[in-house]
């Protein structure tokens, strides 16, 4: 168990070391921090010391851990998701001021829609939250313009313990060295299958590792079977992570610092292998596709009935099993599996500018490794990142299709590659003109190749600029 941080001294400017200077002690025979003789005040140093630890085991004996002594301290915290997400945080933060009544919240969530415009522009006023949720969409930007605090001292010193995160959602949490948030959970992309719909048809159901050429023969004989009432597959071609993950099985990735990190060749044949699977009935025309194509969850394919499968995220399914009455199932996108990784689903972080720094990360700290905590938030951003929570979390599960995703992402964890260095800033406007350049070949507005070189040009000069 870690050490609690020190109190900060009150309305002491926040640096982002500044928590873990006054913890620590001086070697014996040193000399002080302000270069005076250490005897007497290395005494009271050490005897404060002790205390501290003595303190922290007694907190650990009751499976607590004290919190920094930060008097009547309100956190502001901000997210973004539905009723049910503000519900079960408000709960979990609510276990934490019974345990340390002096530290209260103000909680403030709203939509998707417009949620990092209004943080961004909290954060250039010098009055964003305390605490945040992000996403791998913006984790790079706001660590390069300085708004969040750097955390990597309290990781070393374990006052914000990543230990018992998988290696790769840890090192997720990293820029340019620097880690800079905390993964709230995990998830992974996953191949979403209409399992009921494969035992009308007495067809098999995929499995991991099959290759692409494998599973496109399967989707084939899917849409074969079904006389074309059903197509094999959804057409991915417009999503990021399934090029993503098809790159990755080749050594590849789709960012190299502040450029692509593939050639037109590469998206030539991507585009080409989906053009392909149109032509043979395996996959459906743009007609069909194109409302699939933002992701959003109510509109996929393997729920509205028109395809047997659609690529989407794996702790998605739940909410996708909710939308059919057939029994869906879950594996992984075709190609190598170890092109998978354990990728933060979201991400706590914590304002640069706060006045409560310890008490900020004593707080992310709970909300990522507290297994009280993590039973009342359950799966709803993702699994547990912390594998001791989510075993207890997974123990406590009666939803099946909940079931099904955490056995998907445990048999994952052991064959996850290491994880990609967070993207770039720019990866929204990517995703998007991803959509736009693919559409355009779905819909034959342009050759593969054409949409390749405009998506290679238009990528660099968005990512550059």
């Amino acid at each position: 168990m870690p050490f609690p941080s020190p109190s900060p001294v009150a309305n002491e400017p926040p640096g982002p070391n500044s928590a873990h200077v006054s913890a620590r002690v001086p070697v014996p025979g040193g000399r002080s921090t302000a270069g005076g003789p250490a005897g007497g005040r290395l005494r009271r140093r050490l005897g404060a010391a002790l205390l501290v630890v003595v303190t922290a085991l007694a907190a650990g004996c009751t499976g607590e851990e004290a919190a920094p002594r930060d008097n009547s301290a309100k956190i502001s915290v901000f997210w973004w998701g539905g009723d049910r997400r503000a519900e079960l945080t408000k709960q979990a933060l609510e276990v934490y001021t019974k345990r340390y009544p002096h530290v209260t919240f103000k909680f403030t969530h709203q939509g998707n829609a417009g949620y990092f415009d209004r943080l961004s522009i909290e954060a250039a006023a010098g009055n964003a939250p305390d605490i945040f949720q992000i996403d791998d969409n913006y984790l790079t930007e706001y660590a390069q313009r300085e708004i969040l605090l750097d955390l990597t001292d309290y990781v070393r010193t374990d006052v914000l313990d990543l230990r018992k995160l998988p290696a790769g959602l840890a090192q997720s949490s990293q820029v340019t060295g620097r880690t800079v948030a905390a993964a709230a959970a995990e998830n992974t992309p996953g191949l979403i299958y209409n399992k009921s719909l494969l035992d009308r048809l007495d067809i098999p159901e995929p499995t991991i590792g099959m290759s692409y050429q494998e599973y496109l023969a399967w989707a084939e004989q899917v849409s074969e079977r079904s006389d074309g009432d059903v197509f094999g597959t959804m057409d991915p071609s417009a999503d990021y992570k399934a090029l993503w993950l098809w790159l990755r099985s080749q050594d590849k990735e789709l960012y190299r610092g502040r450029q692509v990190g593939f050639t037109e060749n590469d998206l030539t044949r991507w585009f080409e292998l989906w053009a392909g699977a149109r032509q043979r009935g395996a996959a459906p025309p743009a007609s069909v596709t194109q409302p699939a194509n933002s992701g959003d969850v109510t509109k996929q394919l393997v729920t509205s009935g028109q395809a047997a499968t659609s690529f989407v995220w794996s702790n998605q399914l739940p909410e996708l099993q909710k939308l059919t009455k057939d029994q869906l199932g879950v594996v992984s996108y075709p190609g190598d599996p170890a092109a998978h990784w354990a990728r933060a689903s979201l991400y706590w972080a914590a304002y640069r500018g706060t006045r409560h720094p310890d008490t900020v990360v004593h707080v992310i700290d709970f909300l990522v490794n507290d297994a009280v905590a993590g039973e009342i938030l359950g799966t709803e951003r993702g699994l547990s990142a912390n594998l001791d929570v989510r075993r207890a979390v997974e123990a406590s599960l009666t939803d099946e299709s909940m079931k099904k995703s955490v056995d998907f992402e445990t048999t994952m964890t052991e064959k996850f590659g290491s994880a990609p260095v967070p993207p770039p800033k720019g990866h929204a406007t990517i995703k998007q003109l991803l959509i736009q350049v693919a559409e355009d070949v779905q819909f034959g507005r342009a050759s593969p190749r054409a949409a390749a070189a405009s998506f290679i040009n238009q990528a660099n000069a968005a990512l550059t600029s």
